[in-house]
């Protein structure tokens, strides 16, 4: 009759040497655990970024967005993302930006505000779409499971996918990253079919008494679409302090690179930030050395690949 137990011990020792003979592994398994409360009440898996973050997406495959004769793939502009962080002292705080449709926003508000959770910004971020798009920037504390509830509540309401799409086999990506990469002076990834830089600021950035790491929305996004022969749409937006707008914009327009918003995205931050969006279609090379110029009249982090 003991050997149930013994073979539950086991198990329990098995687990222990996992974790200290492969603690990525550990850490990772403890990770989802710590989250499986919030990916069920998404529907779906977060992934886990630098700074104890953990990060959701939603691509808004449903929508079809044209900018002049350019189709929007949903990892350019189009997607829908929040992230958690736990608080010292408990829950947790969620970030996060909403791709809407205008038809869709008050639904979205007011079901956010019924579930705790605010509204920092509402805007655009790109220019001449259609249709047009809306961006609605979010935040709240407090237990994480209900936080990703009223998300979840908000999402339903709008044309949002309700499952992760299935990451497809699609041809070889256009656009040579490893030139970019050396043109940029840093490296990204290719994900659904975009090529995407983030670029820390060199400063911490704090909110409420609280860290709050680049996952959390506070990195200058840089992204690519090829659109044949060696060109690439790019947008995105920088992260700024006050002093950094007018030498971004300039060296920005000085290079044909159009600047298409400029705003706060959140309320309460240290040092105040403000976020300016960008769109350029041109030979990809040429746009990446445009954006490395203006990335250094900022307080980034050290190029280096």
């Amino acid at each position: 009759m003991r050997y149930p137990v013994v073979m539950r011990q086991s198990a329990l020792l098995a687990t222990a040497l996992m974790f200290v003979l492969h603690p990525r592994v550990g850490r990772a398994q403890s990770a989802r655990g710590e989250w499986s409360a919030v990916d069920a009440a998404l529907g779906r898996s977060g992934k886990a970024q630098p700074g104890d973050v953990q990060r959701y997406t939603f691509p808004r495959s449903d929508l079809h967005v044209m900018v002049g004769d350019v189709a929007v793939k949903p990892a350019l502009a189009l997607t829908s993302w929040v992230a958690f962080r736990r608080l010292a002292n408990s829950g947790a705080m969620a970030m996060g930006d909403l791709v809407l449709s205008e038809a869709e926003v008050p639904a979205v508000i007011e079901k956010l505000e019924a579930g705790g959770v605010h509204e920092t910004a509402l805007h655009n971020h790109l220019q001449h779409e259609s249709p047009r798009v809306m961006y609605l920037h979010v935040e709240g504390r407090g237990d994480p499971a209900a936080l990703a509830a009223a998300i979840h509540a908000a999402l339903i309401t709008t044309g949002t996918p309700a499952t992760a799409p299935t990451p497809a086999a699609g041809a070889p990506f256009a656009l040579d990253t490893a030139a970019l990469a050396h043109a940029l002076q840093r490296s990204g990834t290719v994900n659904g079919g975009v090529y995407q830089v983030s670029v820390p600021r060199a400063q911490t950035i704090r909110m409420g008494g609280e860290d709050i790491p680049p996952a959390m929305g506070v990195a200058t996004a840089l992204n690519f679409q090829p659109s044949g022969n060696g060109k690439a749409v790019v947008t995105g937006d920088f992260v700024l302090t006050a002093d950094e707008v007018d030498p971004v914009m300039q060296a920005l327009r000085q290079q044909r690179i159009q600047v298409t918003a400029l705003h706060s995205h959140m309320l309460m931050e240290e040092p105040r930030l403000l976020f300016l969006h960008f769109w350029a279609d041109d030979d990809a090379l040429r746009l990446a050395e445009a954006l490395r110029g203006a990335l250094a009249r900022t307080q980034s982090r050290a190029a280096g690949l």
